[in-house]
């Protein structure tokens, strides 16, 4: 089969994993509703393209926590890739480098920080999970840093994990074989069968609930990374986030995976870009499956975007070729979406390209 868009890999992931391995990468919390939204959202918001603009040279190349990449398309954090591949996180970097983009390395990897840098140069952040024993988190970020990871983006969402009702009927477990690379040593690195969801219950043992406010401070004084805050949805956080000194706020609701019935990322965006009111950078996760869904992002105001799921199901379908064209296919997408819009840079990215269902008022049937 002839692969012509991102969402063709899903398919083709669901047919070769197995189902607990599936389910654990493509499902969300509860009815699911927020993550059928990520995805929905994008289809009410609209183009209004500009026309006879000589779109001859198009830049999509830009810049990240001052790091030059070719594109606004970034991989997001996502636990376990080698439940996905035998390459696993070291087949993503690898395509993500060879793409010239950031790829931001979950805590919970089955590859370690060093095994990731061992592929070779690239520009990679590093996702933290702050545990009840600090001292592994010093040790863990030191270990980040001394292997070249360039920021920290500090998950904020997750103080307990959220209800993942696939998880609990497949009683999910790492299966044999596999450990949390980064952990291992610590006898923190393996995640056992439960009567539950083993992830949750293993979340519920070592993840800080007490995480709050005080500890990006806390954070930034044993590290000298920028601190990206993933996980904001309101413009009272955002505004926080900026006084607490984050360098960067990743508006994502966890794929969906948290609290259901939150907004989908795209919706929250705007509110959040108008909080910071330009003092950091704003990128947003969730639902980017179109390079017209990276262009509808930047219009609404941020700086980039980060896919997950699409680099798992692209890893699953093909490897590291895999991962590689996902994101190509994504550029070239993103592209000609500029093209067809009139827009020659990133610069040139505007408000004004789009309406949104928001923008209009709903028509309410007459009272009666």
């Amino acid at each position: 089969m002839e692969i012509t868009n991102v969402m063709e890999y899903e398919k083709i992931a669901k047919e070769k994993l197995p189902k607990m391995v599936y389910d654990y990468y493509a499902s969300g919390a509860e009815d699911q509703w927020t993550l059928q939204e990520n995805r929905n959202a994008f289809s009410r918001i609209l183009f209004r393209p500009r026309i006879l603009i000589d779109v001859s040279k198009i830049d999509v190349s830009t810049t990240v926590l001052g790091f030059n990449i070719s594109m606004p398309i970034m991989v997001a954090p996502t636990a376990m890739q080698k439940m996905a591949h035998p390459d696993g996180e070291l087949a993503t970097a690898r395509a993500t480098s060879a793409a010239r983009t950031i790829m931001t390395l979950s805590s919970w990897a089955t590859c370690s920080v060093e095994e990731v840098a061992s592929t070779g140069p690239g520009i990679r952040f590093f996702q933290l999970y702050v545990y009840q024993d600090r001292n592994v988190v010093r040790q863990l970020v030191k270990r980040a840093e001394e292997a070249g990871f360039k920021a920290i983006a500090l998950t904020v969402d997750t103080p307990r994990l959220g209800r993942r009702e696939s998880d609990i009927k497949n009683r999910f477990a790492l299966p044999r074989g596999l450990t949390l690379k980064n952990f291992e040593g610590l006898d923190l690195g393996k995640i056992d069968k439960t009567n539950d969801s083993g992830l949750a219950s293993y979340v519920a043992g070592q993840v800080d609930q007490s995480l709050s406010w005080k500890d990006i401070k806390w954070l930034q004084s044993i590290t000298s990374l920028p601190i990206l805050v993933k996980g904001v949805i309101t413009a009272e956080d955002a505004r926080i986030a900026v006084e607490y000194g984050a360098a960067g706020i990743i508006v994502s609701n966890h794929g969906a995976r948290q609290l259901d019935y939150v907004p989908a990322t795209i919706m929250a965006l705007e509110e959040v870009v108008k909080a910071v009111e330009g003092r950091l950078p704003v990128f947003l996760d969730g639902g980017v499956r179109r390079g017209t869904d990276v262009f509808k992002a930047l219009a609404l105001g941020a700086s980039g975007v980060f896919v997950g799921r699409p680099s798992l199901f692209s890893l699953a379908a093909d490897g590291e070729a895999g991962v590689r064209k996902m994101l190509q296919m994504l550029r070239d997408e993103f592209e000609l979406t500029m093209a067809l819009s009139g827009c020659r840079s990133l610069r040139e990215i505007s408000r004004n390209h789009i309406k949104t269902d928001w923008d209009f008022p709903h028509y309410l049937p007459a009272k009666l």
